[in-house]
């Protein structure tokens, strides 16, 4: 049981998970060098500062902190004697968990952390309680780690809501290459073509370009420290995805676009791809999409939003996933309900007996 924990940076990450821990009734006493972000974190109710006479140790310690400065900040935390086991939540693993032990950390009560929840925004401010529901998180107990503190960095994921995924820290690296850190390069690079656009193109950007470059909106100091500390896995994902991209453009540049049959192989493969990502329960995607989208047009209003997930409560329809598309330069968007299959023709029903305009 975890009955205290402390959470040394309190940045959006660490924020959230002392907000999530305080949901749970866990007391939590924060620490973080910035005097700003440990006021607006404490006024957010997300714990007590945690000052000079840390007192007795607590159940857990979170380093939330960039990957380079775990290593010092868990051996401060460990000579302080602030906590019985410790983490950490940083986006790589390896070269944290080298570090840690060159500075001469006790490993035996640290155990590596990820939780795979963020936002493209930073601060404490941006944080939520919520964060982490649904997501996994990484747990990469090192050849030393005790299985008591293994436990309890198992416990924490899961009073944050999470689920804990227990894995060798290299093999978490390589996976986050794939699935976190070349995607954010990916959406980078994409993004970056627009700043040379002209206003016009702008105008017609729609959800799908949004969709694409909405990482993109994160700290690029952050995210260079972050590729820094997986440079060789997240290299060669951006490689094998360079060769698609190129073999892509060679064949558009053939004459009649006779090679396209290689461009749609590479979109088949994307379709394929994405149907891998489990769905918000950790199931496999099925072969068919497992939602039903149900477009409605919102007023732009106050209100408008509640007054359409209210209609659709009293349909006795659960909305599984929302999506919110604008349209530049009119008072309305398009809310993107998606729900079950069975459960999207009752739903258009009423709806449209409601008064809401339904394009499906």
């Amino acid at each position: 049981m975890i009955d205290r924990a402390v959470v040394i940076g309190a940045g959006l990450i660490g924020t959230s998970v002392a907000l999530a821990l305080r949901g749970q009734g866990v007391r939590v006493h924060l620490d973080d060098p910035d005097p700003r972000n440990l006021r607006i974190a404490r006024d957010m109710g997300a714990g007590e500062e945690l000052g000079a006479d840390p007192g007795p140790p607590a159940d857990v310690a979170v380093i939330a902190a960039p990957p380079a400065a775990v290593p010092a900040a868990l051996l401060r935390a460990q000579r302080r004697h602030l906590a019985h086991v410790y983490t950490d939540a940083a986006s790589v693993k390896a070269r944290v968990a080298e570090g840690a032990e060159r500075a001469g950390c006790d490993m035996s009560v640290f155990v590596p952390g990820h939780p795979m929840g963020g936002r493209e925004k930073s601060g404490p401010g941006a944080a939520r309680s919520y964060l982490f529901q649904g997501r996994s998180w990484a747990v990469c107990p090192t050849a030393e780690a005790g299985t008591k503190a293994v436990a309890a960095v198992t416990e924490l994921a899961r009073l944050c809501g999470a689920d804990p995924v227990v894995m060798d820290a290299a093999a978490h690296d390589r996976a986050v290459a794939l699935v976190s850190h070349a995607p954010h390069l990916a959406s980078s690079a994409v993004a970056a073509r627009l700043a040379g656009g002209d206003a016009q193109a702008m105008r017609l950007a729609g959800q799908g370009v949004r969709d694409v470059t909405r990482i993109a909106g994160g700290d690029p100091a952050l995210w260079t420290e972050i590729l820094g500390g997986n440079p060789g896995p997240v290299a060669e994902v951006l490689e094998a995805m360079a060769a698609d991209l190129s073999a892509a453009a060679g064949r558009l540049r053939e004459e009649g676009g006779a090679g396209l049959g290689g461009v749609r192989a590479l979109l088949e493969r994307g379709v394929e791809g994405r149907g891998r990502i489990p769905g918000k329960h950790g199931e496999p995607s099925p072969t068919i999409p497992r939602y039903t989208e149900v477009p409605v047009v919102l007023p732009d209003e106050p209100g408008a939003l509640g007054r359409l997930f209210s209609a659709v409560g009293e349909a006795g329809v659960n909305i599984e996933d929302v999506r919110m598309d604008h349209s530049p330069g009119q008072p309305l968007g398009l809310a993107q309900l998606a729900v079950l299959p069975e459960a999207a023709e009752g739903l258009v029903g009423a709806l449209r007996e409601g008064g809401w305009s339904v394009h499906i």
